[in-house]
């Protein structure tokens, strides 16, 4: 799963309109343009050029959004088949180093309704940790009490959770494919809602949306939630509401056992496999569909690390699956409509190098406008500030508002933190899509979790945080950038820039930060617990 659209084409607003007011505006509208020297010139033409391009990404929420409203009826208009006797199923559990959570998930899918002898669950167990041996337990135990568990251990990680799901194919006795990560809480009736939809035959894969355990624990969840929503609502909705192209995002969805053989079975060329194996099943037939209406709660990242590493994967794997797929998809028998929202939904990561880009050429991109006048920037501008501003600023309250009717008001005081966070996630996510575009392999990084009860957290292992390493000092460094940027403004008396310019400081300043905080907190917590084991 991954977030299909990048967030911050909106800082497109950046040295936005000036506040000087100028006797004979029109009539010297365009008086600035011609002294433009060819140096300025060339830094106006790649800047305004990477501006379009991330604009067309702006103008797709915007088409989404339509797309939706129009087609979301589709979503709930008829109402599945029922099959006559019911189908084996095979439920998957891909592990990890998973010590925090295991108990909850296999506790939570032993209540699973559904005919025990018609059921296989499955454990795939890569961990390298304490989790192996706990967790095996565990399966023993529910084994003896009449549960149909298999218990597999892969002492290497080949393939990671690609391999480990395929491997576990060669002894899966089920027609259909149900598959949870290890965060997930499934509901007791999950089967019994959505294997009935594989009585049309020509159905690969039916996913079902996301809801979340700690929604509530920080401002960190609270901003991961809407922009998850925007994806699981909108995205999903419009796709699969007007028949185009959308993906199973890894967890909390079930597939046709035939339709993962017939596609070319779990390939993990990619860090994003369940995208891959989607478009491949699609190009081959297949239909999908999308459950809204059933929800499977999750547990969300607590920490702005483990949320940036989340992230870059998504942003890396997604556009691997670009790299391999879209030729193939734009060669194929399709309609054009599928084939540009395919291109849409694989592609908007590279937004975040060319943020970058942007973020560099900002300063003496102000330099030059300073001199242009007032209607000139803002002839240039306001179409920026619509296509990428706006259209983030409705995209994710119109999920809300879809979600939650009475209260999406609300989420309007968390934009700011939103905007924030896509700005925090520049960095990382750039790292992960130029290593994608250049081949560079990296290997699966996974999301520590922490089963949360209430608003605290179980203790955590050191183990089970990556070390952020150089990351928050560029953050911090392009931060200060930015802060040398609002002085410039406000020296200029360039005001209404500043409040984007600061959207900017706060992103980065927040990532560098909250993680620099965040993992100075757990070296003590470490030391802490050393000093006390010494003692004992």
């Amino acid at each position: 799963m991954v977030f299909s659209n990048p967030l911050f084409g909106l800082l497109f607003a950046q040295p936005a309109v000036g506040t000087r007011i100028v006797n004979g505006l029109f009539d010297d509208a365009f008086s600035g343009i011609y002294r433009l020297s060819p140096f300025d010139w060339a830094l106006l033409i790649p800047y305004f050029g990477i501006l379009a391009i991330l604009s067309v990404y702006g103008l797709h929420r915007y088409e989404t959004m339509r797309r939706y409203r129009r087609y979301r009826k589709n979503l709930l208009a008829t109402a599945p088949k029922k099959f006559e006797q019911l189908p084996k199923v095979t439920i998957q559990l891909p592990l990890y180093n998973e010590r925090f959570v295991v108990a909850r998930l296999l506790e939570e899918v032993s209540r699973i309704e559904y005919p025990r002898e018609l059921l296989q669950i499955q454990v795939l167990d890569d961990s390298t940790d304490e989790t192996h041996p706990y967790t095996e337990r565990l399966c023993n135990q529910y084994r003896a009490a009449g549960l149909p568990i298999e218990y597999r251990h892969r002492t290497n990680r080949h393939g990671y959770k690609a391999g480990a799901l395929q491997e576990g194919l060669a002894t899966a006795t089920g027609e259909f494919i149900a598959i949870f990560d290890a965060d997930f809480v499934p509901p007791v009736d999950f089967l019994h809602r959505t294997v009935h939809f594989f009585a049309d035959s020509d159905v690969g894969v039916v996913q079902t949306r996301w809801s979340y355990l700690n929604k509530e624990f920080s401002i960190l969840t609270q901003v991961e939630a809407m922009l998850l929503d925007g994806h699981f609502v909108l995205e999903h909705g419009a796709r699969c509401g007007s028949g185009l192209f959308f993906n199973f995002n890894g967890t909390a969805g079930i597939l046709r056992r035939q339709m993962i053989d017939d596609a070319g079975g779990w390939q993990h060329e990619t860090l994003t496999e369940d995208s891959d194996l989607s478009y491949r099943a699609q190009l081959k037939g297949w239909r999908f569909v999308y459950v809204p209406v059933l929800d499977c709660p999750s547990e969300l990242p607590i920490e702005t690390y483990g949320f940036q590493v989340q992230q870059a994967r998504w942003a890396k794997g997604l556009t691997q699956v670009a790299k391999k797929l879209l030729p193939r998809i734009l060669r194929a028998d399709l309609p054009w409509r599928v084939k540009v929202e395919a291109f849409l939904h694989l592609t908007p990561n590279i937004s975040y190098p060319l943020m970058i880009i942007i973020s560099m050429l900002m300063l003496p991109v102000m330099i030059v406008r300073f001199y242009m006048g007032v209607f000139q920037m803002a002839l240039i501008d306001f179409p920026l500030i619509v296509a990428s501003f706006w259209s983030i600023s409705a995209f994710y309250l119109y999920a809300q508002k879809e979600l939650y009717p009475k209260t999406w008001w609300k989420s309007i005081a968390f934009l700011p933190m939103l905007m924030a966070a896509g700005v925090a996630l520049t960095v990382s996510n750039s790292k992960g899509v130029l290593e994608a575009l250049f081949g560079i392999k990296t290997s699966f990084a996974r999301t520590p979790k922490y089963a949360l009860a209430g608003q605290k957290p179980q203790p955590r292992s050191a183990d089970y945080r990556r070390r952020s390493g150089w990351l928050p000092y560029v953050e911090f460094v392009i931060g200060s950038y930015f802060v040398y940027m609002v002085e410039f403004a406000i020296q200029t008396q360039n005001f209404l820039a500043i409040p984007f310019l600061l959207l900017f400081v706060c992103g980065y300043y927040w990532a560098a930060f909250s993680t620099l905080y965040e993992e100075y907190r757990d070296k003590l917590q470490w030391q802490r617990a050393r000093k006390l084991a010494e003692v004992e």
